[in-house]
């Protein structure tokens, strides 16, 4: 990212509050942004957009930890799982390879794996900068710190330190990984998400502690590359929260390739010796590994903002309380992203960004509507939820229709020899209007969007069968499910 250049590039930001009501234009709308991650720049975008003078200011690189640690690098290595996980059925798909037929001839090399997500994050860092700049952004690389309603204070990495007075602030800070003081991770055999892609060689033997999105998929992945993983899950299931019949999908697949999955087992710590790590269990049984992944939650980067100091409600957990529309409990400062409680994704993340300007600037703007966020776990097979969930049918189960397509009964599924996986839809009783849906397959990510563009517009099973699906395709399938979920819930033509 690097500093904004010399004291004049960033205009009247850099002074003390009486030089800047002394060259501070009234007419323009001043944003500075604390934190260049999928909330921050993409607030940024829009507020230049809007005609606004916008700073941004953020200690690492913009794309923050969502694009150099976090989303951009973990989808990178499981784009490259993939792969390996589709050579599993190239023998029942008549293919023939020279190599062994276990490993069909294909290795992981993990250097370069690593190497090449590194590539991928800095380029797609250098990118989002380059968009800032071209918007009229001015990105300062420093850290911000609320000094008041409309004052932040700057230090950047060589000490150099100033104040920023803005007509409108955001904060988007992100999160970071949870550590366990029985647990401390010492980034070569004991390691947090953030410090997978330092690895040279894939470990002999991983266990995984904790069985949420992030451990899934994780441990989806590095077993796709030939790793021997253990999973660690302290619930009766994988992905707790998350669609049981999915879940249950997922955890016999990953069973189903050899994975040693730990259910209703808590870790109580992990230590290392040397190159071996023991991870003991609260029932006092101990697996021995040579790497360990701690995937037990994050916690919100809010400590030593000035949040409480200018009168920001802040939860007992750290999160910034934001309504709809972005807002912190002052006047003027919004919040976006992981540092807040709403849902932990860099699209909604992103979302919150754009509506946090757009309410600011005046424009029209519609409230974040959660239940149409569409979210994916990227393990094989994937996980697509949007909309009404199987846990909101203990609420309102006696008014919804739900159905479950079988993804194997589908033609194209066959050709590539999918095995496992279901289109599930849910539907209002007696309108048909589509109110969610779970997509379990490959690259469920895609496939979910008809349902969710459903879900957005308020479409019926009948119009959504009603709309023509490529045969042979995967996509058929959701046509198909809304047609029986048609039949089902008793509606004409």
């Amino acid at each position: 990212m690097g500093a904004p250049g010399p004291a004049s590039s960033v205009a009247a930001g850099v002074c003390d509050n009486a030089r800047v009501k002394n060259v501070l234009d009234p007419s323009q709308n001043r944003v500075v942004i604390i934190g260049g991650g999928p909330g921050g720049y993409e607030a940024a975008l829009v507020a230049a957009q809007m005609g606004g003078e916008v700073m941004l200011v953020e200690a690492n690189r913009t794309g923050g930890s969502a694009v150099l640690t976090d989303v951009v690098p973990s989808k990178s290595l499981i784009a490259t799982a993939e792969l390996m996980v589709e050579m599993e059925s190239a023998s029942h798909l008549g293919l023939v390879t020279s190599g062994d037929s276990d490993d069909y001839g294909l290795d992981a090399d993990l250097a370069q794996i690593n190497a090449r997500i590194k590539r991928l994050a800095d380029a797609q860092a250098s990118d989002i900068k380059q968009g800032l700049h071209e918007a009229g952004v001015k990105v300062i690389k420093g850290r911000g710190r609320l000094a008041g309603p409309d004052l932040v204070d700057v230090t950047e990495p060589d000490g150099t330190e100033y104040q920023l007075k803005a007509d409108t602030i955001l904060v988007a800070v992100g999160a970071h990984p949870r550590e366990l003081d029985t647990a401390k991770p010492d980034g070569e055999r004991i390691l947090t998400w953030k410090q997978l892609y330092d690895l040279d060689e894939l470990p002999e033997h991983l266990v995984v502690v904790g069985s949420g999105v992030t451990g899934a998929e994780f441990a989806s992945a590095y077993q796709a590359l030939g790793c021997e993983v253990t999973l660690v899950s302290s619930r009766d299931q994988v992905l707790p929260g998350k669609d049981e019949d999915a879940a249950e999908v997922l955890e016999n697949a990953l069973r189903g390739r050899g994975m040693n999955v730990l259910s209703r087992s808590r870790a109580a710590s992990v230590t290392r010796d040397g190159d071996s790590v023991t991870v003991e269990l609260a029932d006092g049984r101990k697996v021995k590994c040579s790497h360990c992944l701690m995937a037990v939650g994050s916690i919100p980067n809010t400590d030593d903002l000035g949040l409480e100091d200018v009168g920001i409600a802040v939860e007992e957990s750290g999160h910034i309380g934001v309504d709809r529309v972005s807002r912190t409990t002052v006047p003027g400062i919004y919040a976006a992203g992981d540092c807040t409680p709403v849902l932990p994704l860099a699209s909604v993340a992103a979302m919150q960004g754009r509506i946090a300007m757009w309410h600011a600037f005046g424009d029209a703007v519609m409230p974040l509507k959660l239940r149409n966020v569409a979210s994916n776990v990227f393990t094989a097979p994937e996980i697509a939820t949007v909309g009404f969930s199987q846990a909101d049918m203990a609420e309102a189960g006696h008014d919804v229709e739900e159905l479950l397509q079988p993804l194997p009964t589908n033609a194209r599924a066959k050709m590539q020899g999918i095995k496992d996986g279901f289109v599930k839809i849910y539907a209002r009783r007696g309108s048909g209007s589509v109110l969610g849906g779970v997509v379990v397959g490959p690259k469920a990510s895609e496939l979910i969007m008809p349902i969710t563009v459903a879900v957005e517009n308020r479409l019926t099973v009948d119009q959504l069968s009603a709309s023509f699906a490529v045969y042979p395709s995967l996509s058929g399938s959701i046509t198909e499910a809304a047609r029986r979920l048609h039949q089902s819930a008793g509606l004409d033509f």
